[in-house]
Order: C-alpha cells, then sequence, then structure tokens
C-alpha cells in the first residue's frame, strides 16, 4: 500500500473530506505532506479530530517510527476500544504493554495515542492491507455515525 492507495481508499468513502497541508496552505509546516481524514459530507474541513491521519516524518517527541526514512510512511486509524483490544490483546490503557509502532507493516499502537484508541502501521504492505482497509472502513463509519447523531 502506498501513500497514494491510502488517499483514494478513503477518497472513495462517501462524505470524508482530505486535508493535505503543503506550502502556502496556512498550515504549519510540520504538517506539509502529511494527510488527514474526516467524515464532512458538506466538503468542509471540521473542528472535529480526523478519523484517520497519515504522517511522513517524525513529529518532535514522536521518533518511534523512523519516519525519516526515504518513502517511510505512518498510517494512524483511530480504532476505538474494542477494536483496539482484538488487534492489541490488551486495552487502550495498557498501550504501553502492545506492539509497539517501531516495525515496518505491523499494526501497533499509536506511539502518543495509543491510550486513546489508535493503531498505527508504518509502511504497510501485504501482511497488514487487508487490516488497514477493514480498519478505515471501520473508522470513517464511527466518524459518520457521530456525525449524524450530532446533526440529529
Amino acid at each position: 500500500m502506498t501513500l497514494d492507495d491510502i488517499v483514494n481508499l478513503v477518497g472513495s468513502f462517501e462524505g470524508t473530506v482530505t486535508q493535505r497541508p503543503r506550502e502556502g496552505d496556512g498550515t504549519p509546516e510540520l504538517a506539509w505532506g502529511d494527510a488527514f481524514f474526516y467524515y464532512s459530507p458538506d466538503g468542509t474541513i471540521p473542528t472535529t479530530q480526523p478519523f484517520a491521519t497519515i504522517v511522513t516524518k517524525n513529529y518532535p517527541g514522536d521518533e518511534l517510527s523512523q519516519l525519516n526514512r526515504a518513502d517511510a510512511f505512518r498510517v494512524n486509524i483511530v480504532a476505538g476500544k474494542q477494536e483496539f483490544e482484538k488487534f492489541m490483546g490488551v486495552p487502550p490503557r495498557e498501550a504501553a504493554h502492545a506492539p509497539q509502532a517501531d516495525s515496518d507493516d505491523v499494526i501497533a499502537a499509536h506511539p502518543q495515542y495509543g491510550t486513546a484508541g489508535w493503531l498505527s502501521v508504518v509502511n504497510p504492505s501485504s501482511q497488514t492491507e487487508t487490516h488497514v482497509r477493514e480498519l478505515l472502513d471501520s473508522a470513517y463509519k464511527v466518524a459518520k455515525s457521530r456525525y449524524e447523531r450530532r446533526q440529529g
């Protein structure tokens, strides 16, 4: 899976908006090249948290995934408690005891937001592709449901 494969997949979900910060758009330089996925059927970037992200570089305090390598990226997906526990074998509050995002193509606890139920995969490929697709679909459906409840 490439970064563009993931962007295209999530972009095919009805009502999603992808924010791709770049130079000159007013976003912080640190976010340039990354991608943030939201459920927003009106096409605007909401003030809510994204349901998934892709980061393409190390952020301060988040160097575990070694994203300073050529073409390295990490997809991050809000999984929630049940999905997190299903994949990690521990609840999110015990994310420190789950697999960590320090290897390629392994589903792991997010280095910063694992305790909030986020999962990550560095450079997903054949071993994790099916799970990444399922997790993105699930996160999208949860975000859509939350949006609909708020509108309700």
